[in-house]
């Protein structure tokens, strides 16, 4: 677990996979280093073997669908009011690799929906796939103007395909349908996420200092930060 100290404060490395720990482990460790030391950043790496040592663990693939889950959970932690008690726990210690972090806490906890977007405080609508912080802010100055409905949130940067199972517009539903059933709305987020999820190949083990390559929407995820 390297430390790197950067110009804006302490930054870690996980390693991911090496070793047995679990999701909900990990995610443990990490709030804690943000909340005793006020760490800037934890990254979390994929373990790769460089070599067939048999001191080292074996892996058949790297878990790189596992570390973008991770990273996903900690912008949770880092920006969207959750706990990681909250996304994993004893009996679900692992993240689904089908489902996002966010996506997953919110079929496990459908008392908490519909949110109303016309009503709900800020803090309310973070917890909703699809909206994000940009967006959330968005919908609060809005709704100052005017109630909103379906079409003005397309407008405002939510992800409607996430985020209609779950919200109301003045108690209404999108096309008036009412989504509150749990294996439809898994089947219907599955279904968007297979066709959302690039194939990973040809892995390799990044460093801090590798140059990538984003997509168009791969910056527009980062700019709205819409899990």
């Amino acid at each position: 677990m390297p430390n790197v100290l950067c110009l804006h404060g302490q930054t870690t490395q996980l390693m991911i996979g090496a070793t047995p720990e679990s999701d909900l482990k990990i995610l443990r460790l990490s709030e804690s280093l943000y909340q005793k030391f006020s760490l800037k950043r934890v990254y979390y790496s994929a373990y790769v073997s460089v070599n067939q040592d048999s001191n080292l663990p074996t892996l058949q693939a790297p878990p790189l669908l596992r570390e973008n889950r991770l990273y996903q959970a900690d912008w949770l932690l880092r920006y969207y009011g959750f706990k990681a008690e909250e996304l994993l726990d004893e009996t679900h210690p692992n993240f689904n690799n089908l489902l996002d972090p966010k996506c997953e806490w919110a079929l496990r906890h459908l008392e908490c929906f519909p949110v109303d977007v016309n009503q709900a405080d800020f803090y309310t609508l973070l917890r909703v796939p699809g909206i994000g912080v940009i967006s959330a802010k968005r919908i609060i100055r809005a709704r100052r103007q005017f109630r909103l409905n379906f079409d003005n949130l397309k407008g405002l940067g939510i992800v409607l395909k996430r985020a209609i199972y779950f919200i109301t517009c003045s108690g209404t539903y999108f096309n008036h349908a009412h989504y509150l059933n749990a294996s439809f709305i898994e089947t219907n987020l599955l279904y968007q996420e297979k066709r959302s999820t690039p194939i990973l190949q040809q892995a390799k083990q990044l460093s801090l200092f590798d140059t990538l390559n984003p997509t168009k929407e791969d910056f527009v995820k980062c700019l709205s930060g819409n899990l």
